[in-house]
């Protein structure tokens, strides 16, 4: 049995959690689903004793079916939100995310078939330079893609709702 890096506590909610950023063409891989009205990023929790790299590589051939390699790590996001549907619902949530970016395979092509809490997943190439178009999470991702850049960034973003 795999546990995840993360745990709930009353309304508490805390992830560990790899993600992918892959860019084709122009565009940027995000995911979807039926239930929901917006777009996230390639990747999921860490399992407890793996280690971030193994993590995001397994969960971007278990979204896409393509065996992506990293190319570096490119962002550390420190995110906290509270607004949220479905399973978090109520939840006031911290999670840790390192974004790698992938290396390019030089096409759209993917092998899909993916579900998450039993919701068929799917995946969109969504154009770099429409995004302020789409619902997407991480938020910082519309205006990271747009840039260069150079190291590793630390960026926090807190979009929680006072209530």
């Amino acid at each position: 049995m795999e546990y995840d890096c993360g745990f709930t506590n009353d309304n508490k909610w805390f992830r560990y959690r790899a993600a992918a950023i892959i860019v084709e063409d122009g565009c940027v891989l995000f995911a979807g689903n039926e239930k929901d009205d917006y777009y996230y990023s390639i990747g999921g929790a860490v399992h407890m004793g793996e280690i971030a790299e193994d993590a995001v590589k397994r969960e971007v051939y278990e979204e896409t079916g393509v065996a992506y390699e990293i190319d570096h790590l490119a962002v550390i996001h420190e995110n906290f939100f509270n607004e949220n549907q479905g399973a978090l619902k109520g939840m006031d949530c911290h999670e840790i995310a390192m974004y790698f970016l992938m290396k390019s395979k030089g096409t759209q092509e993917l092998y899909s078939d993916s579900y998450t809490q039993g919701v068929k997943e799917n995946m969109y190439w969504l154009p770099i330079d429409e995004l302020d178009k789409y619902k997407v999470f991480p938020t910082f991702m519309k205006e990271y893609l747009q840039k260069k850049h150079i190291g590793v960034e630390h960026i926090i973003t807190d979009e929680r709702k006072q209530g």
